[in-house]
């Protein structure tokens, strides 16, 4: 499991830690896994050329003593200071091992046979306001096209919201330090971290309000059949989805819910869709008793009844539900009901009364509000997926490629979060498992190519099949 701590109970932490260790061995400890992370990403060190841009807090320390490590395997290292404070014990270890210290306003532009194999961003550290000073905005132009290692952070990102209203940098990989901070698992600011790679030094974390499953996770909380199973015991999930208009999100609907998670599928609908569901899955059946249903993807104008059918059972037999798409903006909060809302930006967007380029700018910030309201699970889909539960938690997919958007995706991922519940799972399981096999899946069956939807569901079998045991 990848945790997200926020700057407050990292700062706890870190000072927890220091009042145990000799004075600066924290900061070395950073500094030396920085110093290894860089020379991996450059894949040697022995006369490379590497910028440091450093500002005035520990992330300027971190960066000065990675940098003299550097210069001691042979690399030249050079340092431009963005501040007329920074750290003196890495400025005197950076001249000590041969390093040139220049400020930033006296740097010479790099000439285009000279210029750094890569920019090392110690400006802003995690306690830094969002947002670029204008001389570090100036430094960083003039480095343009120069690959870029973030300390902690990317500077000038919101730390604990992802957002990020200001100026930043955009990095091709980020070390940080301890654990994982929200923004390197939040969009928009997750986008700008580029890799991110974590460096253990030994804190002492409390729980965290946000996390990322990994496969390992995954295999653990999946759902498999008992030896002694049937298929009414491995659980019922039903379809209400598609339309005359919208024939094609019933039959991915079922196609996400027939991959294999429930012992059964009903589907329940347009007659004409329904023919052509069986067709292609004729293992579905029709109405009956189920465990979890999935409603609302290509419903049109039949959305409100059908929403309102499904309610009414789940009510009658405690039953959870994914809601999707059309049947959205038929809610009425708080809802009474276990349920998994899956919407868009734009359908968030509606559903809250907001616009949906603030969705896009503080989608950690809108799941939240959104779970809270409505008294339940939401699955705000994006590049990083983000899953709330009302008390706050929240889980980010990572996994996923950008061939993913693509329609009709969401109807296969509402499928397959219906059949986790009808599995038995919970609302935030089922909602945090699918994303991630949803994610995966598509990433396996891309390979970096164009895909559509339907073969998103093709692929799930192929992805389980490759977790660790549980």
């Amino acid at each position: 499991m990848r945790q997200a701590h926020t700057v407050e109970q990292v700062r706890t932490a870190e000072a927890a830690l220091m009042a145990q260790l000799p004075e600066g061995a924290l900061m070395m400890r950073a500094a030396h896994g920085l110093a290894h992370a860089v020379a991996d990403w450059l894949g040697s060190t022995y006369g490379r050329r590497v910028l440091l841009l450093v500002g005035s807090g520990d992330n300027g320390g971190d960066a000065l003593h990675a940098g003299a490590l550097l210069a001691r395997r042979g690399a030249g290292v050079e340092a431009w200071l963005l501040s007329e404070t920074v750290h003196a014990g890495g400025l005197a270890a950076l001249r000590a091992a041969g390093g040139r210290v220049v400020p930033a306003d006296g740097a010479q532009e790099p000439r285009p046979g000279a210029r750094p194999d890569v920019v090392v961003d110690g400006i802003v550290g995690i306690g830094g306001k969002p947002g670029l000073r204008p001389g570090a905005q100036h430094a960083l132009a003039r480095l343009e096209g120069v690959p870029v290692v973030a300390v902690d952070v990317p500077s000038g990102v919101d730390v604990d919201t992802g957002q990020t209203p200001e100026p930043h940098v955009h990095a091709d990989l980020t070390v940080t330090f301890g654990t994982h901070k929200p923004a390197h698992l939040v969009d928009p600011a997750a986008g700008a971290c580029g890799v991110v790679h974590l460096v253990d030094i030994g804190l002492d974390l409390p729980e965290p309000g946000l996390e990322s499953l990994q496969a390992a996770d995954v295999a653990r909380l999946l759902p498999r059949p008992a030896d002694e199973a049937q298929k009414y015991t491995r659980g019922v999930v039903g379809v209400r989805a598609g339309s005359e208009t919208y024939p094609g999100a019933g039959l991915l609907s079922v196609a996400g819910a027939a991959t294999g998670f429930a012992g059964m599928v009903r589907y329940v609908g347009d007659v004409a869709v329904g023919d052509r569901v069986r067709a292609a899955h004729p293992e579905v059946v029709g109405a009956g008793r189920v465990q979890a249903w999935v409603v609302g993807s290509g419903a049109g104008d039949g959305a409100a009844a059908t929403l309102a059918e499904a309610l009414a059972d789940a009510r009658e037999h405690d039953l959870p539900l994914v809601v999707d798409a059309d049947a959205l903006q038929h809610l009425e909060a708080p809802l009474d009901v276990a349920a998994v809302l899956t919407p868009h930006a734009g359908e968030l967007a509606r559903m809250l009364g907001e616009e949906r380029a603030d969705i896009e700018a503080r989608p950690l910030h809108f799941a939240r509000e959104a779970a809270r309201r409505y008294g339940c699970v939401v699955l705000l889909k994006g590049h990083h997926t983000l899953v709330s539960a009302p008390e706050g938690r929240v889980r980010a997919t990572t996994t996923g490629t950008p061939w993913l958007a693509t329609a009709g995706a969401g109807d296969v991922l509402g499928g397959m979060v219906g059949a986790l519940l009808a599995a038995g799972l919970s609302p935030f399981d089922a909602a945090s498992v699918g994303s991630w096999l949803h994610g995966a899946a598509a990433t396996t069956v891309s390979r970096g190519a164009p895909i559509v939807a339907g073969q998103v569901a093709g692929a799930v079998a192929d992805v389980v099949r490759t977790l660790p045991a549980p």
